[in-house]
């Protein structure tokens, strides 16, 4: 399975749990008498879409570099992941506003037994984001890691319900408010949560240089071809789930010109067959001996 496959899969598995967490969270929070809860829901509603869009982006991203796109479609991905950010904040916004309302109005405890729904939910939503953020990992794309942190900070939103739903049920008549002001620092966690999403983002689609890792790799792996006797600058780009690399590699300044093109293939085919995710590769060869 090929990694934009592999992130299409992984979407849907996100689209499906959202939309089942939601109605859950809905329904609980409207009869068991908890905003944290609906709060929750609001949230997830918001997490349909935004897994949505990611959908929408990867099949996008999918299709072949042509004339007007020389380096593919893959920057579409940064651009989703900011809208997926704007869905985060207006949700975060919308769950502050209802939040402060709700602590304004007096209004009944929470049941009980929405603390076992929550119990379920934030178990469920750390399995979430521990598939999902494996799967970014695997396929390096922002908007998939974007989405996992959907799920974490729904788990965490649902645990600061938890905590507010327990200490109404626990202390009863003066403290029926308390899951509203647990759902109002839940979306001040997740305005935060916001900024960390998009900051990766922000450097992807600036062509930030954030990829230490792989630049090591590469000058490794470019000194195992024979004929190469060093590396010079080497500029990494991302764009989608591929790195598109531009490499000065060195070469015995003795050598012809044909020689050294021909090394300059063999470093290229062997970049990509050694190294996962490699777009573009672009080899300029300088003289060692100068």
């Amino acid at each position: 399975m090929s990694i934009e496959q592999t992130a299409i899969k992984t979407t849907y598995f996100s689209i499906i749990g959202n939309i089942c967490l939601a109605l859950i969270k809905g329904l609980a929070g409207f009869f068991g008498n908890s905003y944290a809860l609906i709060a929750d829901a609001i949230e997830s509603t918001t997490d349909i879409f935004s897994s949505i869009l990611v959908l929408l982006g990867f099949k996008y991203a999918e299709r072949p570099a042509d004339e007007n796109h020389p380096y593919g479609h893959g920057k579409i991905e940064p651009i989703i992941t900011f809208l997926v950010v704007a869905f985060l904040v207006v949700s975060a916004t919308v769950i502050a506003y209802e939040s402060i309302e709700n602590i304004q109005t007096p209004h009944k405890v929470p049941k009980p037994w929405t603390l076992i729904v929550l119990g379920l939910i934030i178990v469920w939503k750390e399995i979430s984001y521990r598939i999902v953020i494996k799967k970014s990992e695997e396929t390096q794309s922002t908007s998939l890691k974007a989405d996992a942190w959907h799920h974490r900070s729904d788990a965490i939103t649902s645990i600061m319900a938890f905590i507010g739903i327990s200490i109404a049920v626990v202390l009863g008549k003066g403290y029926e408010t308390a899951d509203d002001w647990t759902a109002l620092m839940a979306s001040g966690f997740i305005l935060y949560n916001s900024y960390l999403i998009l900051r990766p983002a922000l450097g992807e689609i600036m062509d930030e240089q954030r990829y230490d890792d792989l630049l090591e790799e590469i000058r490794i792996k470019s000194l195992e071809v024979p004929g190469i006797t060093g590396t010079e600058k080497c500029f990494i780009r991302k764009a989608g789930m591929k790195f598109h690399v531009d490499l000065h590699a060195m070469v015995n300044g003795d050598i012809s010109v044909t020689e050294g093109h021909d090394i300059a293939h063999l470093l290229k085919d062997y970049l990509h067959e050694n190294i996962p995710n490699l777009e573009h590769v672009l080899i300029h060869i300088e003289p060692d001996n100068l």
